[in-house]
């Protein structure tokens, strides 16, 4: 019985307890029956609290099973984050997250050798026609990142693109040091990448001095290396290295679901075929992500709940 059921039941015991108190003292007849069905009134809500209790119980203990997910590495936070909050409110069911890419996650669930597929951007047509259903979770901001010691605290769209595409070499030419550009990037496939080029309307012309296949790779190597810049998911930043302002905008959640922000894309757990069609355990997963306690668990990682 849960905490708050006992203390229901406990008031209804003291309340019993002073109408025979009352009866004791001399009370009438109608103030008896008023307390009596007082006591009965009490009594019903607490019987009802006790079933809803241990239906919820049940229906927790009842869900069982294994949730097997693969895909972006971006989402690595947040996959672990729910795994392990999810797997403690239904403590019968396994949640297995990997992380092998954007476009790794989204060929693994078609191919029905897992049950989602974590991609760090939108849903390609092809993969649509394919049987994969888009299913936003989350709003992540791309944060551009340098190394601690830049002078260059804010670019434009236009400079942005410049850098990535090779036509700007040296940040001496955007009011910053005589020094060298390096341009580091994710590999072909990371949905970061594919997002971040997609949303500067660069795929295919981008040119970068290292591709690195993970989000810790970039962050770490963007912070050691004098001149780099780098494009990582805002929930991983940390004081290692320095975020750009574009267009004059700070990186931030509040300026990401403003709009304000133009570099920013969805967290999509993909499934094959809608989530009604998923077994009663994935469709459990999507119910809590959906919850106030779900949104809770992406808040913490710095995302931004999809109202």
């Amino acid at each position: 019985m849960k905490r708050t059921t006992l203390m229901r039941s406990m008031a209804v015991v003291m309340t019993a307890a002073m109408a025979v108190g009352l009866t004791a003292c001399g009370n009438t007849k109608e103030e008896m029956q008023t307390s009596t069905q007082n006591i009965q009134s009490e009594q019903v809500a607490a019987d009802a609290a006790v079933v809803e209790d241990t239906a919820d119980t049940t229906a927790t203990k009842d869900i069982s099973g294994k949730i097997t997910m693969a895909g972006s590495t971006s989402m690595e936070k947040l996959a672990n984050a729910v795994a392990e909050s999810f797997m403690a409110k239904y403590p019968n069911v396994t949640v297995t997250p990997e992380f092998t890419g954007s476009s790794a996650g989204i060929e693994a669930v078609l191919a029905g050798t897992v049950n989602i597929g974590n991609a760090s951007r939108s849903l390609k047509d092809s993969e649509k026609e394919s049987g994969a259903v888009e299913n936003i979770v989350a709003i992540d901001g791309i944060a551009v990142v340098t190394d601690a010691n830049n002078a260059v605290a804010d670019l434009t769209k236009e400079q942005l693109i410049g850098i990535y595409t090779g036509q700007t070499t040296n940040w001496s030419e955007l009011g910053g040091e005589d020094a060298a550009i390096v341009v580091v990037g994710r590999e072909a496939g990371s949905g970061t990448r594919g997002a971040f080029e997609e949303l500067l309307e660069i795929e295919d012309q981008c040119t970068y001095a290292n591709e690195l296949d993970s989000t810790g790779a970039v962050m770490a190597k963007v912070a050691s290396t004098p001149g780099a810049i780098g494009y990582v998911s805002l929930d991983v930043v940390d004081d290692t290295v320095k975020t750009f302002a574009l267009e004059g905008v700070e990186a931030t959640a509040e300026n990401i679901k403003a709009g304000n922000y133009f570099l920013s894309r969805p967290f999509v757990m993909a499934t094959k075929g809608e989530i009604a069609e998923q077994d009663v355990a994935v469709q459990a997963l999507f119910n809590y992500l959906a919850s106030e306690e779900g949104k809770e668990v992406i808040k913490t990682v710095g995302l931004i709940t999809v109202d």
